[in-house]
């Protein structure tokens, strides 16, 4: 079983193809569940973007969804997250930190995430270099709060491996346009099991990229279950047997 943390749903601004592909990318490589944000929500406007996603997650059972909310609109964000989240098809919250133009150590985004931790669901932030730590920090200061650090840093996973160290209620996930030799199988070796996951970032990204870099660490046993799906399983409270 493979459960996707990190991927996307609808068009992106530089190509209009991808709308339905999902599934078929799903499909593609095994995929059994994704964890989707809507593009239009994280681009350019949350709410219609998520009413959007919304109306299409009733129409089939593969995708789950990500609740995006956008710091600087913090009031929208409170609506969405009361009229989504109880309905099951969401089960966490996407914030992007650079297309919202909210960096990871402002009061925005410790607002907006003061917010999630109060709905009990995870949060997906984007996270590049160092805003990894900053991250834990402000994981550590909201209390219950559970976020996952998107891309585990890219080129910061270094960074990385210090934040999941300061705060067990963060996780990482590791998808990124780049593979590095040896990046997972460093963060892996470093990382409690319990707190890592698989991302893909598609649409944006084919998941080949994702499937490459895992397989060359070479995971086997209880830590490959783990990443590939008992883990997000639990953090999202998806069903499962065994």
């Amino acid at each position: 079983m493979i459960i996707d943390v990190h991927a996307h749903w609808g068009p992106w601004f530089f190509t209009m193809d991808v709308a339905e592909a999902n599934l078929a990318t799903m499909d593609r490589y095994g995929i059994d569940r994704a964890i989707v944000s809507a593009t239009e929500a994280v681009i350019y406007d949350a709410p219609s973007g998520n009413r959007a996603l919304a109306a299409y997650l009733e129409t089939q059972d593969r995708l789950l969804g990500y609740v995006t909310v956008n710091p600087r609109r913090l009031r929208e964000a409170e609506q969405d997250l009361a009229a989504y989240l109880p309905g099951g098809r969401f089960v966490g919250v996407k914030i992007h930190t650079d297309y919202t133009g909210s960096p990871v150590g402002s009061d925005r985004l410790r607002e907006a995430l003061t917010l999630v931790a109060a709905t009990g669901r995870p949060a997906l932030v984007h996270t590049w270099g160092s805003s990894v730590l900053t991250l834990a920090e402000v994981c550590l200061d909201v209390p219950g709060l559970r976020v996952i650090a998107g891309h585990m840093g890219a080129d910061g996973f270094r960074h990385a491996i210090e934040a999941a160290h300061a705060c067990d209620r963060l996780y990482l996930e590791p998808c990124w346009s780049h593979a590095p030799a040896g990046r997972i199988a460093e963060v892996v070796a470093a990382v409690d099991a319990a707190q890592l996951l698989f991302g893909t970032d598609a649409t944006l990204i084919d998941p080949s990229s994702a499937f490459g870099a895992v397989a060359a660490a070479e995971l086997t046993g209880e830590t490959a279950e783990r990443v590939a799906w008992r883990n997000a399983a639990t953090l999202f409270g998806i069903p499962f047997s065994g």
